[in-house]
């Protein structure tokens, strides 16, 4: 038994699917299916339930899969202990961080954060709140960028900047030349809004029930980017987060609210227990300067 058997394992547990776990692993689908059966031969016990529809865990896979998870982690932390004391601020950092953000934030800081810390080695991951929460969880990842408030035991949350939201028209739409909206002015607006699963679309829901606005539920978009030209086709309106608002507008228009405006606080995550405690604290407040008045109208 080794660690690379248990993260197969613990692959094909979360994807259910030997093909996508193969490819998360960077390992074929042969060379991943072999290695499970292995360790199931030196347990003794079938943990996958084979057929040609899908892939099961038996129950006591479901239990090995918590134990291989848990070793994994703590492996993980081991060396997050011995780096620590090599190098504080080098070695392997893995930031998770969410789709809505990521773009529009990315360019912005790591010429930074590469210049701050010359010997860190950052890996991105981008995907929805409730994955790179799991994978922190998990210790999969160091530190998460995401929307507060985080409702998680054992996390440090640090915000970074506060984000507003600009109403997105079309060039077409009545309140297009308008310098600024009123929160109120929403009403009865069909808004356009993500696909459920992205906490903007929370963000945004929440705003919608207090203007009195409504959904357009015409379209479930994957992406601010569909949103964007969405709006730009004259299909709807929606909210657009400030770094996601472009200097060429073209066929959109973004309106500022007026106060008090909606806005969104974004911050830094991490599980309370990292051993690098100190990089991130440091980290966030780099990050949090950087941003510091790009908002200011």
């Amino acid at each position: 038994m080794n660690l690379r058997d248990l993260r197969y394992l613990v692959a094909v547990a979360e994807h259910r699917h030997f093909g996508r776990a193969a490819e998360a692993c960077f390992v074929s689908q042969p060379t991943l299916s072999t290695q499970v059966r292995k360790l199931e031969d030196e347990l003794g016990v079938v943990l996958i339930e084979r057929n040609s529809r899908q892939v099961m865990l038996t129950p006591v896979g479901e239990r090995v899969v918590d134990q291989a998870q848990r070793v994994l982690r703590e492996v993980h932390q081991l060396v997050d202990i011995a780096q620590s004391f090599k190098d504080p601020y080098g070695g392997e950092f893995r930031l998770g961080i969410i789709p809505t953000v990521a773009p529009y934030l990315l360019p912005r800081i790591l010429g930074p954060v590469q210049r701050r810390f010359p010997s860190l080695r950052v890996q991105l991951t981008e995907a929805q709140t409730h994955v790179i929460v799991r994978m922190l969880r998990d210790g999969e990842l160091d530190a998460v960028v995401l929307a507060l408030p985080l409702d998680e035991e054992h996390i440090e949350q640090m915000p970074i900047y506060t984000e507003p939201f600009f109403l997105a028209v079309s060039k077409l739409h009545p309140k297009a030349g308008a310098a600024s909206v009123r929160l109120e002015e929403l009403e009865n607006e069909a808004v356009l809004l993500l696909e459920d699963g992205h906490c903007l679309r929370d963000q945004a829901l929440a705003i919608c029930k207090t203007a009195h606005a409504t959904e357009n539920l015409n379209v479930r978009a994957t992406s601010l980017e569909t949103l964007r030209q969405m709006v730009a086709a004259n299909a709807g309106v929606t909210l657009m987060p400030a770094l996601a608002v472009t200097a060429d507008a073209g066929p959109v228009r973004y309106l500022p609210f007026s106060d008090p405006d909606p806005h969104r606080e974004i911050g830094l995550c991490w599980r309370t227990s990292s051993t690098r405690d100190a990089l991130l604290r440091e980290l966030g407040e780099l990050l949090a300067l950087t941003l510091r008045g790009v908002f200011v109208r």
